[in-house]
């Protein structure tokens, strides 16, 4: 049997989902509770490989089971297990061919920023200057919307057979007076892509770059002609969708 897991994490104390020698990962205690509630290896499968200090609001995963399990009983062993920085919210059983990576159609990521220093924000929000021009930032977010190379937004020698993406929202949006956030959405996303993106448009807010710069930047296919990348704890997965399953709809 199949099951999807939907979890969220604060990922300041992983190097990221995936795993890797020497290091802890998300994916890696979640497979060490489930192997040691479920008595046998049990490798499971994100829809995305968040990097190291990212967060995730909204993660979905899907591991095999040879037979039915009692999932309740289950969902509280892994919660148990996995320690205070993984909250696992359901588990759910789906099509034995479904896939949490390959069948997802849209992902969306929230980056937060503050104008003024705000003790509960820190680690998980960028204190920016005010004088940051957010609207500027969202002339060149506006630019870059659309099924395009993304290149230049890239880490670089990376796995994956093309950077085209298609990017379908992105903009700065104000929570109150001093806090922001920028929130895109695209079918997929490259290694690094959302914090070069930000980086980017920090430089744009600042005025080092034109908002029609951002197209330039696009052609060159260059990862040195971008902005720097931004720190990785304000950023947060924040959103999946599939085409038989929603956030929204499990809540109903």
């Amino acid at each position: 049997m199949r099951w999807f897991m939907h979890l969220s994490y604060r990922g300041a104390g992983f190097h990221g989902w995936q795993i890797q020698p020497d290091a802890v990962s998300v994916q890696s205690v979640l497979e060490g509770a489930l192997g040691t509630v479920l008595r046998r290896p049990t490798p499971i499968t994100g829809a995305g490989r968040t990097d190291a200090g990212v967060n995730a609001r909204m993660m979905i995963a899907h591991f095999d089971t040879p037979d039915d399990v009692d999932m309740p009983r289950l969902l509280r062993a892994i919660n148990s297990i996995a320690g205070p920085d993984i909250a696992v919210h359901d588990i759910f059983p789906v099509a034995a061919d479904a896939h949490a990576r390959f069948d997802a159609t849209e992902r969306t990521y929230r980056y937060f920023a503050h104008t003024r220093k705000d003790p509960f924000a820190c680690g998980l929000s960028w204190q920016c200057a005010p004088t940051l021009d957010f609207d500027a930032m969202n002339r060149a977010a506006e630019l870059i919307v659309g099924r395009r190379d993304f290149t230049s937004f890239s880490k670089l020698h990376t796995d994956v057979k093309t950077n085209i993406c298609d990017l379908r929202r992105a903009a700065w949006h104000c929570m109150d007076a001093t806090h922001w956030y920028f929130e895109i959405s695209a079918d997929r996303f490259l290694r690094n892509m959302v914090r070069a993106v930000v980086g980017t448009l920090v430089e744009v807010g600042r005025h080092k770059i034109a908002p029609e710069g951002i197209l330039d930047i696009l052609e060159k296919k260059d990862r040195c002609a971008a902005g720097t990348s931004m720190p990785a704890g304000p950023l947060f997965l924040w959103d999946i969708r599939y085409p038989y399953w929603s956030e929204e709809s499990a809540s109903e």
